[in-house]
């Protein structure tokens, strides 16, 4: 067995050997705290779900780390056009991220660091940097000294003499403009800290180098982020950690984004679909299947109409599981998932090709339905739940339990009504009246109800909307 992954600093796939033997440590670049998650920002959580996943599969202990920025200029321009304190603001969209990753069934993270809590390592950082030549103090700013580093840029790959590094107000004293901040001098009415050079707060890309050291120390195995990430964020925090004498990060794995009309799906676009708003309108498995299932380095166009045929695939699935465990009660998980859904996983997380596997393995399992044979159909159902439970997606499992009814309280009403109706249908079939049973079912389908004729009567279910 050899898992393979596109790493970004080698531009190829590679074979995945961890640092340590039957270990994984993975650093996943989380929420910033300004506002609530849109579908765009749980799309890198489910990925990154996904992966872990799939190395606990294969036996391998992962440490997750997924942190969050929870003070940075966004944060504060929000706190200064809403009135009300950084921190509040932080701590409202931190806790609409867990809701959206939990909504989603992302596993929790090993640790999940905020920013504010490590303003002492960022100062040891700073420090060695600045005492190494690296990084520099002025006007109450401290600098990072590109030129010192000379494998800068070499993730995001571009020419340092082109570059343009972003920059923000009040970043004065650089010595050269392609420098970058790890820290800012305080501004008033701004949140700050106490360091060895005056009061202030840390930049964006001395965070992460700061708490990846922190949790996973001098080296660990993967870092992870969107596409948007690679430059400057990444190439800045390679470039602090390193120089700070970190081997840092031995692959770097980067998912791409949710676009709407060919746009990256963000908040200053105007284009966010926010989570909380998402899972009231469509069942959060469905979302998950939706947002999960295509390649992580594949653009997902966002549309209805795409959702819709997400809701529609996973009904064939689920309603797959709900007939067997009908026809034979429960049915655990096999320990092994088939070999064509394991050699996909492990070529570079390919879940649309194991996806395959699961729908030609649901086919496989009704044809054994219809064929009467219950040994072969409670076998496919023990693959399929070994499968799902991998992408999160086993509709039997806990996490999931009572959230495909759409409103467990009226569940036992709408199926007296819809019984009612089912036993004039029966009525009109008994006297040979199939106009009015016809009429009947294309009623209930109308109403978004799907009526299957089973051996043990007809029996029905909620359809694609």
């Amino acid at each position: 067995m050899t898992i393979r992954l596109y790493d970004t600093s080698a531009r190829q796939i590679r074979d995945f050997t961890p640092l340590r033997p039957g270990c994984v440590s993975i650093y996943l670049c989380g929420a910033t705290v300004q506002a609530a998650p849109h579908i765009g920002h749980i799309r890198s959580g489910l990925n990154f779900d996904i992966m872990r996943r799939w190395f606990e599969y294969r036996g391998l202990d992962v440490t997750f780390i997924r942190n969050v920025t929870d003070i940075d200029d966004k944060i504060i321009a929000k706190s200064a056009e809403q009135g009300r304190p950084w921190w509040a603001i932080g701590y409202e969209n931190e806790r609409a991220f867990t809701d959206g990753y939990q909504a989603l069934g992302c596993l929790p993270p090993t640790y999940e660091p905020r920013a504010t809590g490590h303003i002492t390592e960022m100062v040891e950082m700073m420090r060695g940097l600045i005492e190494r030549g690296h990084a520099y103090e002025a006007d109450g700013n401290v600098y990072f000294a590109v030129t010192s580093f000379p494998e800068y840029l070499s993730l995001s790959n571009q020419e340092l003499e082109n570059l343009l590094q972003p920059s923000g107000e009040g970043e004065t004293g650089k010595r050269d403009p392609r420098d970058f901040a790890m820290w800012k001098a305080a501004k008033p009415g701004e949140p700050s800290w106490e360091t060895p050079w005056g009061r202030g707060r840390p930049g964006w890309h001395l965070e992460c180098s700061a708490m990846a050291h922190k949790y996973l120390g001098s080296a660990f195995d993967i870092h992870g982020g969107g596409l948007d990430l690679i430059f400057p964020h990444h190439d800045n925090e390679i470039a602090q950690a390193k120089a700070y004498g970190d081997e840092f990060a031995r692959y770097w794995v980067h998912n791409a984004w949710v676009t709407m009309s060919g746009e990256k799906m963000s908040k200053s676009l105007g284009n966010s679909v926010l989570v909380s708003e998402m899972v009231k309108r469509w069942r959060p498995i469905v979302l998950r299947y939706y947002l999960g299932t295509p390649h992580y380095r594949s653009m997902i166009e966002y549309s209805e109409e795409a959702l819709r045929e997400a809701e529609s695939a996973f009904a064939r699935i689920e309603g797959f599981v709900q007939r067997v465990v009908e026809k034979a009660g429960a049915v655990e998980p096999s320990a092994e998932v088939p070999p064509a859904f394991a050699e996909a996983m492990d070529d570079d997380l390919g879940v649309p090709q194991a996806l395959a596997v699961v729908h030609t393995t649901v086919r496989q399992g009704n044809s054994a339905l219809a064929a009467d044979d219950k040994e072969a159909a409670v076998a496919r159902l023990a693959e399929v739940r070994a499968m799902l439970g991998v992408l999160g997606l086993d509709p039997l499992d806990p996490h999931w339990a009572g959230e495909g009814d759409r409103g467990e309280d009226l569940h036992g009403v709408v199926d007296t009504l819809v019984r009612m109706v089912l036993d004039q249908r029966e009525a009109a079939r008994a006297r040979k009246d199939w106009p009015t049973a016809d009429a009947i079912r294309d009623q209930l389908n109308q109403s978004g109800l799907v009526i299957e004729d089973s051996p043990q009567g007809p029996r029905w279910s909620l359809g694609p909307r």
